[in-house]
């Protein structure tokens, strides 16, 4: 990588270092549900106390839709990270995160400390284009930055990509932490450098979603497979009857398109051969349902298609277990149903049993990986869901982008 990472910065003993983490975790009446991505910024928070640094955390949590609220604070992350690194973590409350509190809070700091601000989005700056005042208080807090945060790498806000044109102009450094060097490795070179055969499996809800990943993900795989619920627009594309699936009316042409470069570039795109249809979508999602199994060219006009058939799970995990790289993102059905589970665990399945690397791209898909135990099976779990999605597009990230070159 020609990025500087965080073994790059040298005497930092003293020094005060800006980082910007994922926090972002789901919480349950205060309560931290999934602790995933704060176990993941632990090697780059306990290699920089480790040097000495001041360590001063920052992240997100939430999309904060309503102004600032305890519910959204940082304050339960900052708990638990006091917990997993042994050692006291200062939160600061204040809601305007940079203030007089922070600065104290800094001021105050011995070699090896670690302080936790409070979460960025409760300053309203930190997604719009005038948060060039926040993204100076955030580097007057500091002599380096570090950034951590795959999650929101593919966002040019103040505390991820604004904060670094200061940090520079005080002749401070501005490198990547671990967890962004791996999802940067594993992602970058799954696409860009993999070890064939390579196989691409998409799923998820919307074929919108996923426009440029199609296009990208076709140039550079050997086989593309489309399941979920953006497969039937792809099948409503060949002329086949969905019933009333999920389909994107408005993607019928574009879908067309992509079936023809599959052909023409001579890659293979698979496409669910049976479905798991039902009359109507569960409500709530987790209700018992009653279900069947049709061909997916004709299914019938009063069911739809909530998961792929017992011969598409076989063709799927036929083409993944001749891989030599596997990159998935979206889950093949309405997983969170344990009824219609089947087709996004039998992929899950079939990737734990293959010798492939095996990259997750994040999102629903990280969910299921993690929720039907498969996650220690995987070469590598990507903790970025628009991130993720964004790298396979083949864009440039703003917080790779914005971290010094080597």
């Amino acid at each position: 990588m020609l990025k500087k990472s965080v073994d790059d910065l040298k005497n930092l003993a003293g020094k005060r270092v800006l980082v910007r983490c994922d926090f972002n975790v789901p919480l349950k009446e205060g309560r931290i549900t999934d602790e995933t991505r704060i176990v993941a910024a632990l090697p780059t928070i306990e290699k920089l106390i480790a040097e000495g640094a001041k360590v001063i955390l920052c992240s997100h949590l939430g999309k904060v839709k309503n102004g600032p609220n305890e519910g959204e604070s940082l304050a339960p992350v900052a708990k638990r990270l006091s917990e997993k690194l042994g050692k006291e973590v200062t939160f600061v409350s204040d809601y305007n995160v940079t203030g007089d509190a922070a600065t104290k809070a800094v001021e105050a700091m011995e070699n090896g400390d670690v302080v936790l601000l409070q979460n960025t989005r409760f300053r309203g700056s930190e997604e719009t284009k005038n948060g060039e005042a926040f993204s100076k208080e955030l580097a007057d807090l500091a002599d380096d930055y570090v950034c951590d945060a795959f999650g929101s790498a593919h966002r040019a806000h103040a505390s991820v990509a604004g904060v670094t044109e200061f940090i520079r102009a005080k002749g401070g450094e501005n490198a990547v932490g671990y967890l962004m060097n791996k999802e940067i490795e594993f992602l970058g070179n799954a696409v860009e450098n993999p070890v064939r055969p390579f196989v691409a499996i998409l799923g998820g809800a919307k074929v919108a979603d996923k426009l440029n990943v199609i296009s990208n993900l076709l140039e550079k795989c050997d086989t593309l497979i489309i399941g979920g619920g953006m497969a039937f627009t792809f099948l409503k594309a060949k002329g086949y009857g969905i019933g009333h699936s999920l389909v994107d009316d408005e993607k019928i042409d574009y879908c067309k398109e992509m079936l023809e470069k599959a052909e023409k570039l001579g890659k293979t795109l698979l496409l669910p051969v049976d479905t798991v249809v039902a009359k109507n979508f569960p409500d709530p999602i987790d209700a018992e349902i009653e279900t069947c199994v049709v061909d997916s060219n004709a299914i019938p006009d009063d069911l739809m298609g909530l998961d792929i058939g017992p011969k598409t799970r076989e063709l799927f995990a036929k083409a993944v277990a001749d891989a030599k790289t596997v990159v998935w993102n979206g889950p093949m059905g309405v997983f969170e149903n344990p009824i219609l589970a089947a087709g996004t665990e039998a992929v899950a399945k079939a990737l734990a049993e293959t010798d492939a690397i095996t990259v997750i791209g994040g999102g629903d898909s990280a969910a299921a990986v993690n929720k039907l135990g498969y996650a220690d099976k995987m070469s590598h779990i990507s903790t970025g869901g628009g991130a993720s999605l964004e790298y396979l597009e083949g864009k440039e990230l703003p917080g790779v982008t914005a971290a010094d070159d080597k």
